[in-house]
């Protein structure tokens, strides 16, 4: 959806946080490789767009208004998941020349990755990342093929000829619109009866779709209904639970928006464990170098390998 009227665009944002840091629009200016003038331009057309005055400029230098300094607050978050947006571009630009080839699952890509990728391009900022997005299957068969160093994966325990570390740890949740007979239900929906109702899911070979199918399977539910859709993508199947299509069986990583804004609601299951692991998983054996020891600091991985 188009921005709000009253965003201004990140680069006026960014000349706001030097102005605070630096404590003068002249060196804010400077750093920011523009003329005095032209940054006290942007920081009045800011002002005019937000309806509120910014910055005071004395003989000594410029300081935030209160109002200033609150936007600036908001205005460093926003700045961060910019700089995380560009460590993702540029992975995905440097896919053919990179010197460390990675390849992601679906939901670990759209919710963890990004932040990843900033603290390695913090850790490496020369380090050229490739990086393929595919489902939990594709990226074991790129890994055991030699085509990534490194891949992410979600729930499904990790194939012969790979070694694996636990990076994170994800529940899956059922949930469904708000009008939905399961959204007003007093009691929990149990494992039968989620077996027997049409799901809108995602495509076989994901990591969502196999802890799903794994735990109805150990619970002895092998037969169940066609899913009312298979998307390749979490946000597809938010935006299709959201005009009512169906229920779904999301990670709980990508729900926490949507449900607070009640989009969707959480319903909760009885009898069934979707807790699941998030791995990286590589090649058997293989010995990290330094770049790829970085990627699994950069992931937060911590446990041994198994």
């Amino acid at each position: 959806m188009p921005l709000p009227p009253r965003v201004p665009e990140i680069g006026a944002l960014d000349l706001l946080l030097s102005v605070a840091r630096l404590g003068s629009l002249g060196k804010a200016a400077k750093e920011h490789g523009i003329s005095q003038p032209a940054a006290a331009s942007r920081i009045r057309n800011m002002e005019r767009l937000t309806g509120v005055p910014l910055i005071v400029r004395s003989a000594t230098g410029s300081r935030l208004t209160d109002e200033g300094a609150v936007i600036a607050d908001w205005a460093g978050r926003v700045i961060d998941a910019a700089a995380a947006l560009d460590a993702g571009i540029s992975a995905l630009r440097g896919q053919q020349a990179s010197r460390i080839q990675l390849a992601c699952s679906m939901t670990i890509a759209e919710y963890l990755l990004p932040g990843w990728l900033s603290e390695l391009r913090r850790r490496r900022p020369d380090t050229t990342i490739g990086l393929q997005v595919v489902n939990s299957a594709k990226v074991v068969e790129l890994v055991l093929g030699g085509a990534v160093d490194l891949g992410f994966v979600e729930g499904a325990e990790p194939a012969e000829g790979l070694d694996s570390q636990v990076v994170a740890e994800d529940q899956l949740s059922l949930v469904v619109h708000p009008d939905h007979p399961w959204a007003r239900r007093g009691r929990p929906v149990r494992a039968a009866e989620l077996a027997a109702e049409a799901l809108i899911s995602r495509e076989p070979g994901s990591g969502t779709r196999y802890v799903l199918d794994h735990e109805l399977d150990r619970l002895g539910y092998h037969t169940r209904p066609n899913p009312v859709m298979e998307l390749s993508s979490t946000t597809a199947i938010k935006a299709a639970v959201e005009a009512g299509l169906g229920p779904a069986v999301l990670s709980s990583l990508a729900l926490a928006e949507d449900v607070a804004q009640g989009k969707v609601v959480v319903v909760p299951t009885s009898g069934l464990d979707l807790q699941r692991s998030l791995r990286l998983v590589l090649r058997a054996g293989e010995q990290l170098s330094p770049a790829l020891r970085d990627v699994v600091a950069a992931a937060g991985g911590s446990a041994g390998r198994r």
